[in-house]
């Protein structure tokens, strides 16, 4: 069997620690066994070891995610790469195409679909690999893991089992589905057995191949990228499973929580507080998350979420949280990245009257890692080295730098840092475009030694 995990949502519900460039699932929110905060992605990512699934697991994620991903569970995770955002339809079509035409997987081999983002107990994964055995024994041609509702709920979507009917191992098949209920309904679908839709599917390749043909659609993953941007943006569940008859359902009766709101988020931190501030004590159950160095202070109000990020700052009643997205501009753009070598924060961004465009960032660079070697075509950059030391090399000469030090970059100038300890720094952009244009010469510092001989 292998393992797909989607990873293409942008958490604008979780907005201003999510942006377009660090969605929900990179959020460091939640605790460990070692009480360290981590990732949803981190998370699972662990569960999935654990239950020796990795070896067998890919990600499919959007090009800006690339570096979070290696940054959080490492560089050599299998990444299927989607040249734009469409929906789940076409990321596991996307994805059908590379393992067939790239990994060469077995057409009658079981593919399991899953979000990447699910707070689940460890076991759910054992759930998971049900998923072959039960394709296999039922010859069915979708199987689907249902959660057993603990109460009727309006927020998911519900998989309604035939009726006076029962497969061997709890197993169930198919009747239809239903979009979030209203609670009076939700009630009488429990009654009926229903179970709440988390989002995974499983098929044998070949059954998704053959959709792919029939609807015209290219099998080689690069010609199926090249035509990404005509594919539908529908979710799977549309364009596929509810048009698909032979259906069976394995029921989950563990822990299963979707933590796309800050309201369900802030009940599984393990904490109420993270960052600088002070909460206090007349205010039941307030969750506070702070990165920035700023302290805040929240007195007296019950049942609030306060997130401060450098993308700005929230403050919602919880059961109000998922509203957000209703009402947050996004077009300023992403002001905190981490990246895979560090991160960068960006303080000011201003546009002066004579066309300039000035910004200034926060960067920090990981001790051992470097910035590519490349030059800037339309700006000029100035660096003030404020903690750490490393090498910097420009236009081929290499020299040391440490705190203090500040660094002139002028326009189509070659340069690059190695941090030989944990280095930040202080860099303004200066340039006459919006749009810098850039052009790499070497990623790696190996490369730059190697190549510029006067290092």
């Amino acid at each position: 069997m292998k393992l797909v995990l989607l990873s293409g949502g942008s958490g604008k519900r979780l907005w201003p620690l999510s942006n377009d460039a660090r969605s929900k699932q990179f959020l460091k929110v939640l605790k460990n066994e070692d009480q360290e905060l981590v990732s949803m992605v981190q998370r699972v990512w662990g569960q999935i070891d654990d239950c020796g699934l990795v070896d067998c697991s890919y990600i499919a994620t959007g090009k800006a995610q690339i570096e979070m991903m290696h940054n959080q569970i490492g560089p050599s995770v299998p990444l299927i790469i989607e040249p734009e955002r469409r929906d789940t339809f076409p990321a596991i079509a996307l994805s059908a195409s590379y393992l067939y035409s790239v990994a060469k997987v077995a057409l009658d081999e079981v593919i399991a679909v899953l979000p990447v983002d699910p707070y689940v107990e460890g076991h759910f994964f054992y759930t998971v690999k049900r998923l072959e055995k039960t394709l296999q024994e039922t010859e069915a041609d979708l199987a689907l893991i249902g959660v057993k509702p603990t109460y009727p709920s309006a927020k998911y979507g519900y998989i309604i089992p035939e009726r006076e009917q029962n497969i061997n191992d709890g197993l169930m098949k198919v009747s239809h589905f239903q979009e979030k209920p209203s609670e009076k309904v939700a009630v009488g679908l429990i009654e009926q057995q229903a179970l709440w839709n988390c989002g995974v599917f499983s098929f044998r390749l070949g059954y998704l191949i053959n959709i792919l043909k029939e609807k015209g659609y290219p099998l080689e993953y690069n010609q199926l990228v090249e035509q990404y941007h005509k594919l539908p943006k529908i979710s799977f569940d549309y364009e596929v499973v509810e048009k698909t008859q032979n259906i069976v359902v394995v029921p989950y009766s563990g822990y299963w929580k979707d933590l796309g709101t800050w309201n369900t988020l802030t009940e599984e931190m393990g904490q109420n507080q993270i960052g600088r501030g002070t909460i206090s004590e007349d205010c039941i159950n307030t969750h506070l998350v702070n990165e920035l160095e700023i302290p805040v202070t929240v007195l007296g109000v019950p049942n609030v979420v306060v997130a401060v990020s450098p993308d700005g700052i929230l403050v919602s009643d919880k059961g109000a949280s998922p509203r957000i997205k209703d009402y947050i501009n996004y077009e300023q753009g992403p002001m905190f990245e981490e990246r895979e070598w560090g991160w960068v924060r960006i303080l000011d961004n201003e546009r002066y009257e004579d066309g300039r465009t000035v910004i200034t960032k926060r960067v920090a660079i990981k001790a051992a890692r470097n910035l590519s070697y490349l030059m800037h075509l339309n700006r000029e950059e100035v660096w003030t080295i404020v903690k750490g030391e490393g090498e910097f090399v420009q236009n081929g000469i290499s020299m040391k730098v440490k705190a203090g030090n500040v660094l002139h970059i002028p326009m189509k100038t070659l340069h690059g840092l190695k941090a030989n300890t944990d280095i930040e720094m202080i860099v303004v952009h200066n340039g006459y475009s919006d749009e810098d244009k850039v052009m790499e010469l070497y990623s790696s510092w190996s490369e730059m030694t190697k190549h510029c001989l006067n290092i």
